[in-house]
């Protein structure tokens, strides 16, 4: 209890989902601790003592938050599950005038119910034998590593072309699906996606998406009291982001709106935990409902409640069920129809101010116009606020009434796509014989490669749209990847993958320790100032270029022996290890740039606890991957596991 009185729920996660929870519990005297960074939007929105400072993903500062609560809840599902069941199991050491005590606080949704939602095949395998009759795509598990060009084909074969193949963890707002449209997909596709874990999808020819979120009660020993859908709604996606959403779904039926509500309620039904669920699902050319994924929290689609039912929003949903207070057993919108559209961050900072002030002084007898900006720095596709829309009338006259503010939406989307082609398109090299300027050393990350691998096949997006509450990666690279040549790319693409897939923001250079050694030196020497946190050299032959770095920078610096023409790299090697007391180049094997991007990520999660979180959870995939392969081998027995490995060369 907070000293007002009030009773505290414990939030993981303070973007701005946790921003309109603060927002709803405020006037209701419901006091919400907040774990994540300093100037987290919810931490802005809610004044009080209790908030904790540091990662959502750290299981310390998840007890400490757990010992500063009455409840615990999660604005975003990517969290330690394996804390929260400790906590629920074990409880958390608080000291009291009376002494120390073991507190318990409720965690609501359970986390079993995020452990299950974490990962996309299991929760849907779990709907699938749920006994309700819950319809989802016919899926397969994909094997990693050098199984999963086999697995590919299995799933052609099955499913035909096309299909979707998806990662089962960590992926948001569509990013992690690579549409698959013939067998020419598989090897781009293994190489886009191939690290992570994967399943197969049947493709399903939606006409729609529509989405419902749920209230979900139960009562203290766990039993379902209720399941209270609110009305379905229609969403656009661009670009693997929810745009709009629609209020009710145009051109859909009543009574397919109605099945769309009580599919959700049966879904939701089977999970465990007290809360509010998004659940999305395609509406097929047949008219049928197929199930897509679940949410365990307030949700983009649900954003339009806060004006459109106003007694009892997503939100408040959100408190009341986590607190056990009473709920509709109807929710019936206050207004006839309603549109919700995101402000995505555009081309420049100021590139949605015009949407904004248009917001702020538009008044129309028929139609109320609601502003919602998140105090979040703009950034291209960035999520900082939404506008909604209300209407007594019906959602096509709502449509032609909001038709400036989607215009303009959809300028502010045109101009980051053509700035963002822009960015990726290679400058025509001058014709003139003016000599080349030194370039400047590490000015932003290089993400071009990431955005455009993540953009590329993205057709069937995800419900669990995370970038909710994860940010862009930022421009600031933390990790400086240089090489002697141009030569040498090839063999660090391998680390490149690595760090794009733990979303670790890079700059990358060509240093060469003989051809421009004053370049080099000035990089080497500017690095830390920059916020450079780990250096990544790559050099063949005399290999002095890791050395000579390392000499001139406070930085760790990890060195990549190029195999060169002659002597197989062991020179390379030999080069880099070799450097005298006083100069530490950390070096990998030869050509191996994997190791070496594994190794600046673990050095980035000494300090910084969301990498190594994910590091963490890398380990248990790689352990998860042995396990299959021994299970294999001890059911096939050797000479057939030797034939199939052939077959696979």
């Amino acid at each position: 209890m907070s000293s007002e009185g009030n009773t505290v729920i414990g939030l993981l996660g303070g973007g701005q989902l946790g921003r309109m929870l603060c927002e709803a519990a405020n006037p209701l005297g419901i006091d919400i601790a907040i774990l994540d960074e300093q100037n987290a939007p919810a931490k802005q929105a809610h004044n009080t003592n209790r908030h904790v400072l540091g990662s959502f993903k750290d299981p310390e500062r998840i007890k400490e938050l757990a010992a500063r609560s009455d409840y615990l809840s999660v604005e975003i599902e990517h969290v330690d599950t394996e804390v929260l069941e400790e906590i629920e199991k074990n409880g958390v050491q608080v000291d009291t005038k009376d002494g120390v005590v073991t507190h318990r606080p409720p965690i609501h949704p359970s986390w079993k119910t995020i452990r299950l939602i974490q990962d996309k095949y299991l929760q849907k395998e779990h709907f699938k034998s749920s006994g309700k009759g819950i319809p989802i795509a016919e899926q397969i598990a994909i094997e990693s590593g050098d199984g999963a060009l086999d697995s590919l084909k299995e799933a052609g074969e099955k499913f035909g072309f096309p299909f979707m193949l998806k990662a089962r963890k960590g992926s948001y707002d569509g990013r992690g699906n690579y549409k698959i449209d013939s067998e020419d997909d598989f090897e781009p596709a293994i190489k886009a996606l191939g690290t992570l874990p994967l399943y197969a999808e049947k493709w399903a020819p939606f006409v729609k998406e529509l989405a419902v979120m749920v209230i979900r009660t139960e009562d203290n020993d766990g039993n379902l009291r209720a399941c209270v859908a609110y009305p379905a709604v229609e969403t656009i996606h661009e670009d693997s982001i929810c745009t709009k959403v629609f209020m009710p779904p145009r051109e859909v039926s009543e009574e397919i709106c109605e099945k769309a509500r009580k599919l959700a309620s049966e879904v939701i039904s089977t999970l465990w935990g007290r809360g509010v669920f998004a659940v999305e699902m395609f509406l097929l050319d047949d008219d049928s409902l197929m199930i897509n994924e679940v949410a365990p929290r307030p949700h983009n689609s649900g954003h339009y409640t806060i004006e459109a039912v106003p007694y009892m929003s997503q939100y408040q949903a959100q408190l009341h069920a986590v607190l056990d207070l009473p709920v509709p057993e109807k929710l019936i919108p206050r207004v006839q129809s309603s549109i919700m559209l995101n402000i995505l961050g555009g081309a420049k900072p100021e590139s949605h101010h015009n949407l904004s002030a248009l917001a702020r002084g538009h008044f129309d007898e028929d139609m109320d116009v609601y502003l919602h900006l998140y105090n979040k720095v703009s950034k291209p596709g960035r999520k900082i606020g939404h506008i909604t829309l209300t209407g007594f009338c019906s959602i096509e006259e709502l449509e032609a009434k909001a038709k400036p503010f989607i215009e303009m939406v959809d300028e502010i989307r045109e101009e980051r796509l053509g700035s963002t082609s822009e960015t990726l398109r290679p400058t025509q090299e001058s014709k003139s014989p003016t000599p080349a300027k030194s370039p400047e050393p590490v000015k932003r990350a290089s993400y071009a490669n990431a955005v455009k691998s993540d953009t590329t096949n993205h057709v069937q997006p995800e419900a669990s749209e995370t970038s909710e509450e994860e940010e862009v990666p930022s421009d600031k690279p933390l990790v400086l990847v240089t090489m002697g040549s141009d030569s040498d790319l090839p063999v660090l693409k391998a680390g490149l993958d690595i760090l794009r897939e733990f979303k670790v923001p890079y700059a990358l250079d060509i240093t060469s320790a003989h051809r421009t050694p004053k370049y080099m030196m000035r990089v080497a020497d500017e690095a830390a100032g920059k916020g450079i946190k780990v250096i990544i050299a790559a050099a063949g032959g005399a290999a002095h270029l890791p050395g000579m770095i390392s000499s001139e920078t406070p930085l760790p610096v990890i060195g990549v022996p190029v195999k060169a023409t002659h002597l197989d790299g062991i020179d390379s090697l030999l080069s880099i290890v070799q450097m005298p007391r006083g100069v530490p180049t950390a070096t990998v094997g030869i050509n191996n740039s994997t190791n070496a991007a594994l190794l600046a990520i673990r050095i980035l999660g000494s300090f910084v606890p969301e990498y190594q979180q994910a590091m963490k959870k890398y380990q248990i995939e790689m352990e998860e991957a042995v396990i299959v392969k021994g299970t294999k081998l001890r059911e096939a027995g050797d000479l057939e596991y030797l034939e199939a490995m052939k077959s696979k060369k």
